[in-house]
Parts: structure tokens; sequence; C-alpha cells
């Protein structure tokens, strides 16, 4: 890119359909009675009708500089590379799908992968919890400090989906409540994974953090991201494939935040329509239809949302 160094961060709108699941999509197709034989072009085509329905959202209104996919290679590499020659915002997951610890998907050609893609976005998924093994928690931070360091040197965004799932301790210390661990554990554990990623110097662009049910610790989690000087690095909201009504909620809490500026949520806009597209009981036209409606639907209350913040 040449010239000046690129600025650690992305303070701009951002709206993602986040569709590069893996392991859900084959679940999904088995269940819907898929032949095994025939699974792979299946799942490739329900991700088009996904697309589909992101271009529909956008002719109808989405916002064309902050509207964006998030796609895999694996069965959405004509998604990725069709979105690209369209200019939209296209992000792409580096590490394997639904593993504990994170490993890169390509193992040591990650790099050649991004560079053939070239997204907007090198986005890796992570579980981690402060309260991890210590070997485990090494593991993690020195792979992504790895791609940290691969994407920076190449002046590329990375956006970090972090997960923080309970310890078995932590659940049993809020009597088994996942939602009680939710509201009352996560937040805190959040913001000190955080800290342990700034500590190994690793400092995405954007963080993908799951959704919070208070406004005050988005505030908290704004203020976190952007500390010591990190003043573009930004939060958006990820769905977890929550029930829409607890997406809306999160939404709402993150809108108008200091250091959120959109969301990347997947499941609980598009698995209805996609459901229904495998199955058999909707048309191609009208999957991606309702997909587009649930889109736009998240874009306007979370634009609205910042306009008028919940107390």
């Amino acid at each position: 890119m040449g010239g000046e160094a690129m600025r650690v961060g992305y303070d701009r709108p951002l709206y993602i359909l986040a569709f590069d699941h893996r392991s859900s999509f084959e679940e999904l197709a088995a269940k819907a009675g898929v032949p095994e034989s025939e699974r792979a072009a299946k799942i490739s085509e329900a991700k088009r009708v996904i697309f589909e329905g992101f271009m529909v959202a956008v002719d109808r209104g989405a916002p064309r500089d902050a509207a964006g996919i998030l796609v895999d290679e694996q069965y959405g590499a004509d998604v990725a590379r069709a979105a690209r020659e369209r200019g939209y915002i296209l992000a792409m997951p580096v590490e394997k799908s639904g593993q504990k610890v994170f490993d890169f998907e390509y193992g040591e050609q990650f790099g050649e992968h991004i560079l053939a893609f070239d997204p907007t976005f090198s986005k890796v998924l992570v579980r981690y919890n402060p309260d991890d093994s210590p070997e485990t928690k090494r593991i993690q931070l020195e792979r992504l400090k790895r791609l940290h360091d691969w994407l920076r040197e190449r002046e590329r965004r990375f956006l970090l989906e972090l997960l923080v799932p309970a310890t078995k301790e932590q659940l049993e210390a809020v009597g088994g409540d996942s939602e009680r661990y939710d509201r009352e554990v996560r937040p805190e554990l959040t913001l000190q994974a955080i800290d342990e990623f700034y500590a190994a110097d690793i400092v995405p662009d954007i963080w993908k953090i799951e959704g919070l049910d208070r406004r005050e610790d988005c505030e908290r989690m704004g203020a976190k991201v952007r500390s010591g000087g990190r003043d573009a690095v930004s939060c958006v909201v990820l769905g977890r494939g929550a029930d829409a009504a607890r997406v809306d909620h999160w939404l709402r809490m993150a809108a108008g935040v200091p250091g959120y500026v959109g969301f990347a949520i997947g499941r609980t806009l598009w698995w209805d329509g996609v459901q229904g597209y495998l199955n058999g009981t909707l048309t191609r036209e009208v999957a991606a239809e309702k997909i587009a409606a649930n889109y736009l639907r998240a874009i306007d209350l979370y634009v609205s949302a910042a306009r008028a913040p919940v107390a």
C-alpha cells in the first residue's frame, strides 16, 4: 500500500451479514434430509441465496458503504469473489470451524488464501476464557499474534470474534444458569480477556463481541477496546444464534455507545430462510426476500436506537 502506515482501527458504521458458518450449515443440511453426496453443493447454493438476500437489501437501502458480508472459502468462494468484484465489504474467516482452540484453516498456507481473496477484513473466531489453562491460553495467543503480525506487516485489517464460554466452575457458581452467566459474569471476563490480548500486543481493528444485556457493560467494553490510545478500534455485536428478541435487546444496548459501530449477525437473520430453502418449503426468491427483510430490520433497529439511545 506504501506511504504512511495504516491507522489501526475502524470507526465507520459496519453492518455485517455473517454466514461463514461451516459445521452449522452441515448440520442444517443433514436435518433437512439433503443426501450426503449433494450436501456440499447444496450448502454452497444456500450461501448464494443469502448473498442474493444481501444484495436485495442493498438495493432497498442498506447503506452500501457500511453493509458487508462474512463468508468462508470452503462453501462460499464464489460468493466471496462476487462480493469483491461488486465492491462490497468482505470479511473471511481464517480459523478451522468448531475448534475449542484456535488453529488456522489452511495451516502454513493461511497467508496465501488471504491474498488470493483479498478480503476487507480477515476474521478469526477464538474461544478464550481468562480462567482457561495457562497452556491453552499460551497456544491461542501465540497463534493469534502470528496472524496479527502477518496482517499488520501487510497493512491488512483484522476482525477478532471473541467468545468467552463459561468454565464448569463459573457455570456452577451461577447455579448452572447460562443467562445469569451472560449477565453477571461474562462482561467482566470479556474485559479481562481484552486486557490479556492487548498485553500480548494483539490489537484487532474490530472486536466482534457477544451481546451484552446492560448498556453500562457496553460502555465499559467500548472504553476498554479504545484504551491506551487505540482511539479508532471498535466493537460490533455478534448474534450467537440467539432468538430475535434477545438480539434486538443487545443491539439496542450497544447502539450509540462510543466504541460500537454496528453488528455482525448470522443465524438469527438467515436461519429460517435457509432452512426453508433447504427443506423445499421456500423458493429461492422467497428465502432471499426473508433474509433481506431480517437484515434490513436489524440495520433499521440499530440506526434508530443510536439516534435515540435506550436509557
